[in-house]
């Protein structure tokens, strides 16, 4: 029996697109900005036409056509050279505005100065862009909580956005592939409610198009980010201010770990400590040792003990936050940086200053993966860690 439905003014035959579906998603997909088309390149046509369909404005007039269409089920990083994402099209949710940790090193600073709150109709939102996935047969991708805001933040004890969503998805499995979820409140997934929709998101469904793959290659359908990038929780406090302390987050990850869950620690970011370049030392710059080799190697070997799936780390960048300057602890930072990077200048991008790439390797970098191998852990740069999650 013929059936049908109707999603954002179009009609769908239930089990697929119709011809002249497919031909209006080819249509609008030959309009997509460039930096987009090596993800729309890859796909049959009629995933390019699925893909198109949900992510592209339908009635627009314009030439060349942004991924601006969904409401909260978007397309990961717009800006991004989409070249970098081997895997295709990727989804991005965040579940609030605004994140109430404060860490001074947070890149989001630079674009959002907003108080953490709750978006209107989210969870209206989220359920008309799933319903839109399933009617066009979108192709499955992974899909990360989230990137500009803690999903955990104190605002889920009360509106509980984050569980609703993970166990839509959980409804809607067959549309994603990894589930990553990033977080510095790990223990708020220490309630049963979290923990059944976690374990459902960690097993793809028999008939799920990606399964066998992933179970052939051992790849968890579920990544708990967890970020520990500090062991000393003094040293948290000068940095994370608002975030929970280091032992609430081990005892959170031991949890987590007791239960079979796949937990990733982010040691991240890394910063220069003790010696800088012999003569001088942190100290001299009225900061304390915050990550010392010490305290790095208690982080890794934490890790072991517990038996996380890997560590994602990131060199610190000095991120000029969208109102007033830089924290007295950042403004130091930025003059280590400067003293460490010698003779190179340091790179500006986007209102923020990194460390020269050589530089950056040589005294951080290369120490931090000698402390990850000697625990025979696996360590991914957090930009490899991205492209390379299925």
């Amino acid at each position: 029996m013929y059936t049908a439905m109707k999603t954002h003014g179009l009609l769908f035959a239930a089990g697929g697109l119709s011809e002249h579906d497919v031909d209006k998603g080819l249509s609008l997909a030959k309009r997509v900005h460039p930096k987009y088309r090596p993800v729309f390149e890859k796909l049959s046509e009629t995933d390019r036409a699925a893909v198109a369909l949900y992510f592209l404005p339908h009635g627009s007039k314009k030439d060349v056509l942004e991924v601006t269409r969904p409401r909260v089920v978007k397309w990961y990083c717009p800006f991004a050279d989409q070249r970098e994402f081997p895997s295709g099209h990727r989804y991005s949710i965040n579940v609030y505005t605004g994140c109430n940790h404060q860490c001074r090193y947070c890149y989001v600073n630079g674009y959002s100065a907003r108080q953490p709150g709750c978006k209107s109709r989210f969870r209206q939102d989220l359920c008309k862009d799933l319903e839109a996935l399933e009617a066009l047969g979108v192709p499955p991708a992974p899909v990360h909580l989230s990137n500009s805001t803690d999903a955990l933040q104190p605002l889920e004890q009360e509106h509980r956005h984050t569980l609703f969503t993970l166990q839509k998805l959980a409804e809607h499995r067959n549309r994603f592939t990894t589930v990553a979820l990033l977080t510095k409140n790990p223990a708020a997934l220490t309630d049963d409610r979290y923990i059944e929709v976690l374990h459902q998101l960690n097993e793809l469904p028999a008939d799920h198009p990606r399964r066998h793959w992933f179970v052939e290659n051992g790849f968890s359908p579920l990544r708990l980010e967890v970020s520990l990038a500090f062991f000393d929780d003094q040293h948290r406090r000068l940095l994370d201010p608002m975030a929970p302390s280091v032992e609430n987050r081990m005892e959170a990850i031991r949890f987590l770990r007791k239960q079979g869950l796949p937990v990733f620690l982010r040691i991240d970011p890394l910063f220069p400590h003790d010696p800088l370049g012999g003569s001088k030392t942190m100290a001299d710059f009225g900061l304390p040792d915050i990550q010392s080799t010490s305290d790095l190697e208690s982080l890794v070997r934490f890790g072991r003990e517990v038996g996380v799936r890997g560590v994602v780390y990131s060199v610190a960048k000095i991120t000029r936050p969208q109102q007033g300057g830089l924290s007295p602890v950042m403004d130091e930072m930025k003059r280590i940086y400067q003293r460490i990077s010698g003779d190179q200048p340091l790179m500006s991008r986007g209102g923020s200053w990194r460390l020269p790439a050589n530089v950056a390797n040589e005294q951080i970098v290369g120490p931090f993966l000698e402390l990850c191998e000697r625990q025979s852990l696996v360590a991914k740069a957090c930009k490899t860690n991205l492209i390379t999650t299925p």
